[in-house]
């Protein structure tokens, strides 16, 4: 784990440094991003301009749930994405040939050479929006209550990056997964919605058959309630399944991949 861990360090600086010679792309992408998020919260005052609760949810209680799942999110693009990004690029280009050269897992070879420090600098515009909406809420979090908070932001974050390796595996049968990007982001965006909202069959789809809505609605739920066993032991569940499932898969395209270099 001391290897990996110096493997990434050495990634990560490398992001840095290669970030601070293209300052302007830096900021650029980190004001999109920040407006991105306004948009959103933007949203959310104009809708409860018109009324007082959405499925059960006050404006505050929807403005942690929110903030929630762009924290996640924010984590999400700023430690996985591009390299992931680049993953099926390279699978069709053959440049994948470059992980399989190096000496470690290829999963995470491919997965963490590259993080994004513009996403990483908004993570705290998140944090500050789930700050100021427990404190309107008159919240008080006990340090466990915050240790678990941040515990089930990890599962969610490992959640999301099961999702997304799992979309970029199928690169290794269907050779252009680029289409197959955007479902994601269409997926994820139902992390917004408080679970109360689905019934039916859309509440077995996206509450109990995919991820998409416990990654941001359980974490939200332990700050605003309290911590639940049952909620809690779900999304460990789902965690743990997810990512064993990103993993076989990414294994089973790899015995597939046949280089396309010379």
């Amino acid at each position: 784990m001391l290897r990996y861990l110096q493997i990434w360090l050495a990634s990560a600086r490398y992001s840095i440094t290669r970030t601070l010679m293209f300052r302007f792309d830096f900021f650029l992408w980190a004001t999109v991003e920040l407006v991105w998020m306004g948009v959103n919260l933007l949203l959310i005052a104009v809708v409860y301009g018109h009324t007082d609760t959405i499925a059960g949810w006050t404006k505050y209680e929807m403005m942690l749930l929110v903030g929630t799942a762009m924290l996640i999110q924010r984590l999400l693009f700023g430690f996985f994405w591009t390299s992931l990004f680049e993953t099926a690029r390279n699978i069709r280009s053959g440049h994948f040939d470059f992980f399989l050269a190096q000496p470690g897992n290829v999963m995470f070879m491919t997965t963490t050479r590259k993080i994004d420090p513009d996403s990483l600098i908004n993570t705290f515009v998140a944090a500050g929006v789930i700050i100021y909406s427990a404190a309107q809420l008159n919240l008080h979090p006990s340090a466990g209550d915050i240790a678990l908070y941040l515990l089930m932001i990890l599962c969610g974050l490992l959640i999301h990056y099961s999702a997304l390796t799992l979309t970029v595996a199928l690169a290794f049968w269907i050779t252009n997964a680029q289409g197959l990007e955007g479902s994601y982001f269409t997926l994820f965006e139902f992390s917004r919605i408080p679970r109360q909202a689905f019934t039916g069959v859309a509440n077995v789809i996206f509450v109990w058959f995919l991820p998409a809505v416990i990654v941001s609605n359980v974490p939200a739920h332990t700050l605003l309630h309290g911590f639940d066993l049952v909620s809690a032991l779900w999304l460990l569940a789902a965690t743990i399944a997810w990512f064993s499932l990103a993993c076989f898969v990414f294994h089973r395209g790899l015995r597939r991949y046949s280089s396309a270099s010379s």
